[in-house]
């Protein structure tokens, strides 16, 4: 009798501590909205939460695809170099939209909150975030990574301890901002083992040079700042520049605000020029050769082909 009562009382206490989880995530949202609209006022810029993408344009919605509300608070988007298709990261799982179509389908059962989303390779990807409704384990689940393309997941580090809210790689170069604790972490060997570095700011994105993992450019609630050496040291680049990046080539770096107002850089992030607009308030930005995306908050998906100068719909909401 004893036993059941323990093991009713920790699962309630798990329960519990997931709640308290997502309403840390939810504070963080809120908070980030407001940083945005502060921003916006004060320097024309703001920011939400990115990924890494690529893919092929759509035409009309389809029949078989996730509704708007399935694909409610998208944090991330990434492309499967195996076929091209399209992965959407959201608070309710991992969605797929095959190459020429406007919708997406779940990947897999899980309903898992995958905050942290990025493609490492051919069905390769990695994540973080928290479990679903129906999972057990700790409230945070660290770095997990899936080797068939979301199909299944398997746990490397950190299970318990780290919610990364942004997750870049590239190569065996990981580098996330652990929402959970405020702290920003790199690894250089795949996520086994971790080192924390100086957090220059609350972290909103990361961008990683194309050419130089070592070297990163981030953006905070201040602005942007520059690091060669993999998050030892800091350069500040552009105050008050509250963005999300993404880097698919040396000499073009991309940001996307809180207006949607999209701008390129061609020296890293020290000057900027005007592109053109997603039409709204970006969820998640990203690139894949020479496209760029765009996911806004009411759900739906953007490609430009064209630097950001315009933009059709890649997923209808």
């Amino acid at each position: 009798m004893g036993t059941r009562v323990k093991e009713t009382q920790a699962r309630r206490l798990e329960r519990v501590a997931r709640q308290q989880a997502r309403e840390r995530a939810e504070r963080r949202r809120r908070l980030m909205g407001v940083a945005i609209a502060a921003a916006i006022a004060v320097a024309a810029s703001g920011a939400i939460v990115v990924a890494i993408s690529g893919g092929g344009d759509s035409g009309g919605a389809g029949s078989n695809g996730a509704g708007g509300a399935d694909l409610s608070h998208i944090h991330g988007l990434g492309v499967n170099p195996t076929d091209g298709s399209l992965y959407i990261a959201t608070h309710t799982g991992l969605f797929r939209s095959l190459r020429g179509q406007a919708t997406a389908a779940r990947v897999g059962e899980t309903e898992q909150d995958v905050m942290g989303f990025s493609v490492l390779g051919r069905d390769t990807f990695l994540g973080s975030g928290h479990p679903g409704p129906l999972q057990g384990g700790p409230s945070n689940l660290g770095l997990i990574r899936s080797d068939n393309a979301g199909g299944a997941w398997k746990s490397v580090s950190l299970m318990g301890e780290a919610d990364f809210h942004v997750l870049r790689s590239k190569d065996n170069m990981i580098y996330g901002f652990n929402a959970s604790s405020g702290t920003f972490m790199v690894t250089s060997d795949g996520g086994r083992g971790w080192d924390e570095r100086e957090t220059p700011g609350a972290m909103v994105d990361l961008a990683i040079d194309p050419e130089d993992p070592a070297h990163v450019v981030a953006s905070t609630e201040e602005g942007l700042v520059d690091s060669t050496d993999a998050g030892r040291t800091w350069e500040n680049l552009v105050e008050g520049k509250v963005a999300l990046l993404t880097w698919p080539a040396r000499d073009r770096l991309y940001s996307v605000d809180g207006n949607g107002d999209v701008q390129l850089s061609r020296d890293s992030g020290r000057r900027w020029r005007a592109r053109g607009s997603i039409g709204g308030q970006p969820a998640a930005f990203a690139s894949g050769g020479t496209d760029l995306y765009a996911a806004l908050t009411d759900a739906s998906v953007k490609r430009s082909a064209d630097g950001g100068a315009t933009w059709r719909n890649r997923v209808a909401p």
